[in-house]
């Protein structure tokens, strides 16, 4: 069944209902089928995509620009060096001009408010590649990567290790609430996500009646038993440079390591990680680069699971 999600934001996975992100992650399984048909695809032709960043960015920019391109649309990178988004110009109005100039938004930077405010002025759909509270998208390639290894989300253990109050791992606890996983926040108790945040998402288990459950720990042991997938993050994100060694210190014991993979009791345990890596800070050498680890499946998916955001919001 599809969902009439045209003209429809995405800027976190709270707008949206477990049946409409298992619309996008079905659109997500045709697109890449059709990438690796080589199928020739215009569904964006005569359309334009504002890409407007105020961070640097690997997988979100090339996804986005590929995605949309591949489909016939005309992407145009702006950074905030070429724009005034906020500066010299109220973000309303750079909104409203960008609304009359694009078709869509896509959105990376510090901000909620931005990606917000961007979406209420410009008129058009904005998509957040990264905010400081949420990654969205970002979730959708893991759950396509977690379901390409086992079949299915419902149920599946997923377990994230180290900074559980970030971007990444609040956008994990909202998705895995809505598609039915069980989900563990694991790292020192300073770390963990909002207490607002765990009760909307306990609230939306009981709403859409899913089965996910929701774990909150610092028992390293407890956390990893059983888990499907072990997942973290790097330990010091952009604009958080000053509590560098403190943050280090915290996070030592929630490493990724042959140690803790061990703690699973399973051999089947994948690991993923959202990239870019510290390799020997958050995860060693040994785990990323090793046999169980999906994180380039996964960075892969990140444009899959894009463009299907788009095909849904656009055509």
């Amino acid at each position: 069944m599809g969902f009439n999600l045209k003209g429809k934001s995405f800027l976190t996975l709270l707008d949206f209902t477990p049946n409409e992100i298992r619309y996008l992650l079905d659109i997500a399984k045709q697109v890449k089928n059709e990438k690796r048909a080589r199928t020739k695809t215009k569904r964006f032709e005569g359309l334009s995509l504002a890409i407007v960043f105020e961070k640097r960015s690997t997988r979100t920019r090339t996804s986005f620009e590929t995605a949309f391109g591949e489909e016939g649309g005309y992407p145009v990178f702006l950074s905030s060096d070429d724009i005034h988004l906020g500066v010299k110009e109220d973000l309303e109005d750079t909104a409203r001009v960008l609304g009359r100039m694009f078709d869509a938004i896509a959105f990376r930077g510090f901000k909620d408010e931005t990606v917000n405010g961007l979406a209420k002025w410009s008129g058009i759909p904005v998509y957040n590649g990264l905010t400081d509270n949420y990654h969205p998208t970002q979730i959708l390639a893991d759950f396509m990567t977690i379901e390409e290894v086992f079949g299915s989300l419902t149920g599946k253990k997923l377990v994230f290790m180290g900074d559980a109050r970030n971007n990444v791992a609040n956008s994990l606890l909202i998705g895995s609430a809505k598609m039915g996983l069980h989900f563990v926040a694991c790292g020192p108790e300073k770390l963990w996500p909002k207490n607002e945040l765990i009760k909307k998402c306990h609230d939306i288990v009981e709403e859409y009646r899913t089965g996910a459950k929701i774990e909150i720990t610092d028992d390293i042991g407890e956390a990893v038993k059983g888990a499907d997938a072990i997942y973290t993050d790097v330990w010091v994100s952009m604009g958080e440079q000053v509590q560098k060694k403190e943050r280090l210190d915290l996070l030592q014991p929630y490493q990724v390591n042959k140690e803790l993979m061990s703690k699973t009791k399973r051999n089947d345990t994948i690991f993923l990680h959202c990239l870019p890596a510290v390799k020997g800070q958050e995860v060693t050498r040994e785990i990323i680069e090793g046999p169980r680890s999906y994180v380039f499946d996964e960075a892969e998916n990140r444009k899959h699971t894009i463009k299907a955001i788009m095909i849904a919001t656009l055509v």
